[in-house]
C-alpha cells in the first residue's frame, strides 16, 4: 500500500476560475474534427467575407426564431403546452419576483449553500420565459408588460454568474461579485441568450410600449458576455490552459446566439463566430471516437446536446456552408444516450449524473439531429418520450429550447415509437458495458459495468462498479448526484458519500478507498463486444474483466480482478443471469469488503438477499468458493431531495467481509417473477 493519491486529483471535477500561478494562458490557432472537416472556412477572414456580408436582419431570420409578428407561427404552436404555460404563469403573475439576495449569494462562501440562490434565480428565469411564451402567443399588453419586467429583474441583478462560478471572492475575497468585473458562466450565457430570445420573439412590441428597454438589455449583455468573452482569455472554459468539458458547448452556444440575435455589426458577429468554432473545436477533438461522455446521460444534454445546437446554429447562418452532419465523432456522440437507456425514464448513471429522465429535457433536440443525419435510432428513442397530451417542450429548458421545440411541427406531430435499446454496448474509451438480454425490449435483467479512471469530467470513484435493472428499473443502482454544494468541487469533495467508492458497487481490498487523479485507473483484461462494434451472437455470453488493483493505492504487484459475466442463453423474460466474479492476489493478509448498493426493499432470504421495487424482484446470492455467504445490510437514510427523488427515502448497502492474501468471491443475481 504505498503510493499516494495524486495532489492535482481535482484538475478534471474543479471549475477553476482562474489560471493557477504562472501559467501562461497561449491562444495559438487550433485544429482539431472541425477544420479537419472545413478547414480555413470557419476562420475569422473567410467567415467576415461571408457571415459578414449579410445584414443583421438576414443573420436572425436564419437563426429561426420567429417574432411577435410572425402571427401565422404563434397561433399554429402546440396547443397543450401553451395551456399548460397559461396556468403556471397566470398563477404567479400577481406575486412579487423572486430575491435573488446577496446574504444568499454570500452562502455559498458562508456555509457551503448554493442551492438556494440558484433556486431563486431560476424562478425568475422561468417566470419570464412563460411571460414570453403568453405574450407571443396572446399579444396581451399584460404579458408583454410581465415579460419586460423579467427582463429589468435581470438586468439589475447584481451578476448573470452563479456563486459557485463567480471568480471574484478567488480573485478579491469578495463574498459578492465584482460587478466591475463580470464573470461570463454557464448561468450567464443561459441567461444572455433568454434575453437575446425574448428581444427577438417581443422586441417590436417594446419598441412601442417600453422604449430604453432593448438598449438597456444591450448593455448589460455587452459589459457582461460579449466583452468578457472577446477579451478574457484566461476563461478556463475556452480551452487555452486546461482541457475542457460541457461549459464550452453550453456557454459557447448560448455566446453565439445571443450575438446574432443583439449585434447589429456581422463582421463583429463573425469574429465571434470564429473565436467560438475555435474553442468548440478543442470540446469535439476531446470526444473519443465511439462518442462516449464521461459524465454520462445528464450531462450529455447539457454538453454533446449544446454543441448539437450550436452546429445548427451554425450550419444555420452560413446556409449550410458549415454542416457537421458528416463529422463521425458528432454522429456517434449523439447515439451514446440511446445506448444508456435502460427502458422508461431510467438511464445508466455515471459521475454526477441521474439515474432517472428529469422530465424536461429537450427530446425536440435529437429528434432534429436524428433527422438530420438519418439516423432512425436517435428520432426513435426522442419519439419514445413523446408523450400524447404532453408539452412538446418543458419552461425548466429555458427560453430558447422552448421556442426551438414549439416552432418545430414536425416534433409537435411526431408519434411515440419503441426505444431501440441496444442489446449490448461496449464504450472502449470509458471502460463502460451495457447488456440485456434482447434488443428492443427492457424485459428481463440489465447489466452495465464500469471500469474507466478516476480522472473523469464530474468523477465518482467508481472503477469496477456496476448497476443491474430488472424491467428497466435499476435495483443495485449508482447514486449519482446529490444537491451541489461548496463541498462538491473542493478538496472535500470525496468527503461526500455519494462520490465514494464505499458507496459504489465495488471491492474494498483492505477496506480501503479508492485514489483520485489520473493515476488510479482500471486495466481491460478482456473486452466484450457491443456498439458501436459488433454485437455478440444471440445466446452467447458476455464477459467483461478488469484489473482494479491500479485503482487502489495498493503494493506494486497486487491484483485484484474482477470479471462480469451476462448469460442470455435462453429467451428473454427471466432466463439471464448476472454474475461478477472477484479474485483477488495481495502481497499482505488483511480483511477486504465488497459492497452492493440497493435501491428499494430489501430482504433477507437465507443467505441471500432479495430486492423489490416497482413490481420488479431480484435475488443475490454470494459464495466464496466454499460456502454462502451472507452480507451484513446498512441502511442510508436520505435526506437529499435529489436523491429522495430518484430512489425514495433510503438506500441499502450490502457488506460481504472477506478476506486473505488470495481469493475469490463470486455474486450472482437472477430475476425472480
Amino acid at each position: 500500500m504505498t503510493r499516494s493519491p495524486d495532489m492535482d486529483a481535482l484538475s478534471r471535477v474543479s471549475a477553476h476560475a482562474v489560471p493557477p500561478y504562472g501559467t501562461a494562458v497561449r491562444t495559438a490557432e487550433f485544429r482539431g474534427p472541425l477544420y479537419a472537416e472545413w478547414g480555413p472556412a470557419m476562420r475569422a477572414e473567410a467567415l467576415r467575407g461571408s457571415v459578414g456580408e449579410l445584414t443583421a436582419e438576414a443573420l436572425r431570420e436564419r437563426v429561426g426564431i420567429p417574432s411577435i409578428e410572425r402571427r401565422d407561427v404563434w397561433e399554429d404552436v402546440d396547443p397543450i403546452t401553451i395551456e399548460r404555460i397559461s396556468v403556471a404563469a397566470a398563477e404567479t403573475h400577481s406575486r412579487p419576483w423572486a430575491d435573488a439576495l446577496g446574504s444568499l449569494f454570500a452562502r455559498y462562501v458562508r456555509d457551503g449553500d448554493r442551492a438556494t440562490y440558484e433556486r431563486a434565480v431560476s424562478e425568475r428565469q422561468e417566470r419570464l420565459t412563460r411571460a414570453v411564451i403568453a405574450a407571443a402567443v396572446t399579444d396581451d399588453p399584460m404579458w408583454i408588460d410581465e415579460a419586460a419586467d423579467g427582463a429589468v429583474v435581470l438586468c439589475e441583478q447584481s451578476t448573470w454568474s452563479l456563486p459557485a462560478h463567480d471568480d471574484a471572492h478567488a480573485r478579491r475575497g469578495f463574498v459578492l461579485p465584482d460587478v466591475a468585473a463580470p464573470y461570463l458562466d454557464l448561468v450567464a450565457g443561459e441567461i444572455v441568450a433568454q434575453l437575446a430570445v425574448a428581444d427577438r420573439v417581443l422586441g417590436p412590441c417594446w419598441d412601442e410600449s417600453w422604449p430604453g428597454l432593448r438598449e438597456r438589455i444591450r448593455h448589460e449583455a455587452e459589459a457582461r458576455v460579449f466583452t468578457p468573452f472577446e477579451t478574457r482569455d484566461d476563461l478556463w472554459w475556452l480551452g487555452y490552459w486546461r482541457e475542457v468539458n460541457n461549459w464550452n458547448p453550453w456557454i459557447l452556444g448560448n455566446v453565439l446566439l445571443a450575438a446574432l440575435l443583439l449585434l447589429d455589426d456581422p463582421e463583429r458577429v463573425a469574429c465571434i463566430l470564429a473565436r467560438a468554432l475555435d474553442s468548440l473545436d478543442r470540446y469535439v477533438a476531446e470526444l473519443p471516437a465511439d462518442g462516449a461522455i464521461d459524465e454520462g446521460v445528464a450531462y450529455w444534454w447539457n454538453g454533446a446536446g449544446r454543441m448539437l445546437e450550436m452546429l445548427d446554429t451554425v450550419a444555420a447562418i452560413t446556409d449550410g456552408g458549415l454542416d457537421a452532419t458528416r463529422i463521425p465523432v458528432v454522429g456517434e456522440t449523439l447515439r451514446f444516450p440511446t445506448r444508456m437507456h435502460l427502458g422508461g425514464d431510467w438511464y445508466v448513471n455515471v459521475a454526477d449524473g441521474w439515474a432517472r429522465s428529469r422530465g424536461h429535457e429537450p427530446w425536440q433536440l435529437p429528434f432534429r439531429w436524428g433527422t438530420l443525419t438519418g439516423d432512425a435510432r436517435v428520432t426513435a428513442w426522442a419519439r419514445a418520450a413523446r408523450r400524447p397530451g404532453q408539452p412538446v417542450a418543458e419552461v425548466a429548458g429555458g427560453l430558447p429550447r422552448l421556442v426551438r421545440a414549439l416552432v418545430d411541427t414536425a416534433w409537435r406531430d411526431a408519434v411515440p415509437a419503441a426505444a431501440p435499446l441496444p442489446a449490448a454496448v461496449w464504450l472502449g474509451s470509458v471502460q463502460v458495458l451495457v447488456r440485456r438480454a434482447e434488443a428492443g425490449s427492457a424485459a428481463g435483467l440489465a447489466l452495465a459495468a464500469k471500469g474507466g479512471t478516476n480522472d473523469e469530467n464530474h468523477n465518482h470513484k467508481d472503477l469496477g462498479s456496476f448497476l443491474v435493472a430488472a424491467g428497466g428499473r435499476q435495483l443495485l443502482v449508482d447514486v449519482g448526484k446529490p444537491t451541489y454544494t461548496a463541498q462538491t468541487f473542493s478538496a472535500e469533495r470525496y468527503r461526500v458519500r455519494a462520490m465514494q467508492s464505499g458507496w459504489h458497487s465495488a471491492p474494498a481490498p483492505y477496506g480501503l478507498e479508492q485514489g483520485e487523479g489520473p493515476a488510479f485507473t482500471a486495466q481491460v483484461i478482456t473486452a466484450p463486444q457491443g456498439e458501436p462494434g459488433p454485437i455478440p451472437p444471440v445466446g452467447e455470453a458476455t464477459v467483461l474483466e478488469l484489473e482494479l488493483a491500479g485503482a487502489y493505492p495498493l503494493a506494486a504487484g497486487d491484483s485484484w480482478r474482477r470479471t462480469f459475466r451476462f448469460d442470455a442463453s435462453g429467451s428473454a423474460g427471466g432466463t439471464e443471469r448476472i454474475e461478477v466474479a472477484d479474485r483477488w492476489r495481495l502481497s499482505e493478509d488483511g480483511a477486504h469488503r465488497i459492497h452492493v448498493i440497493a435501491a428499494g426493499v430489501v430482504t433477507p432470504s437465507g443467505d441471500a438477499v432479495e430486492v423489490a421495487a416497482d413490481g420488479h424482484r431480484i435475488r443475490i446470492a454470494a459464495d466464496d468458493g466454499n460456502a454462502p455467504v451472507a452480507p451484513s445490510l446498512e441502511v442510508w437514510e436520505l435526506d437529499d431531495p435529489e436523491l429522495i427523488a430518484v430512489w425514495g427515502p433510503w438506500l441499502t448497502r450490502l457488506v460481504y467481509d472477506v478476506g486473505g492474501r488470495a481469493g475469490s468471491f463470486t455474486t450472482v443475481i437472477e430475476e425472480l417473477s
